[in-house]
């Protein structure tokens, strides 16, 4: 797998199969491109390897913490 693809998954891009935020996007041989939630990606993974060109996997995201705002004191 390889990060060196551009741009960054948002939150408006959304995987094939379910339409859940994706976090995974494959581009593929035939110049496709196919895009995963992380749980489709899993799934999905192991025959992806043999028919893509890049695979940027975005699933340690699902781990982040949000910052905080800051508190509205009144």
């Amino acid at each position: 797998m390889t990060t060196a693809l551009a741009p960054e998954l948002t939150a408006a891009d959304r995987c094939d199969r379910c339409g859940a935020q994706a976090y995974i996007r494959a581009r593929l041989v035939s110049g496709g491109e196919l895009l995963f939630c992380a749980h489709h990606g899993r799934e999905h993974l192991p025959a992806l390897k043999d028919k893509a060109l890049d695979i940027r996997d975005e699933t340690d995201r699902l781990n982040e913490i949000p910052g905080s705002s800051p508190v509205d004191e009144r």
